[in-house]
């Protein structure tokens, strides 16, 4: 019997954010600008990862509009 285990994470992570005009929709909070950076983990490993561009929320950090 073979058995397979396999360890896949991903993490986001905000490089640099700048303010802009504009509230969140969700909880009313200010709105930035973020270059953010997604990166795909295998056993610890990452194998893939890619930058993009990012209005969210200062106060709930939820993404509110993505520029991939």
């Amino acid at each position: 019997m073979v058995c397979f285990c396999f360890l896949v994470d991903q993490t986001k992570k905000v490089r640099r954010c700048k303010p802009v005009a504009g509230m969140c929709s969700r909880c009313g909070g200010g709105a930035s600008v973020a270059d953010m950076k997604t990166e795909t983990r295998f056993c610890h490993v990452p194998f893939y990862w890619r930058s993009w561009k990012a209005i969210m929320c200062t106060f709930c950090g939820s993404v509110l509009r993505s520029y991939h």
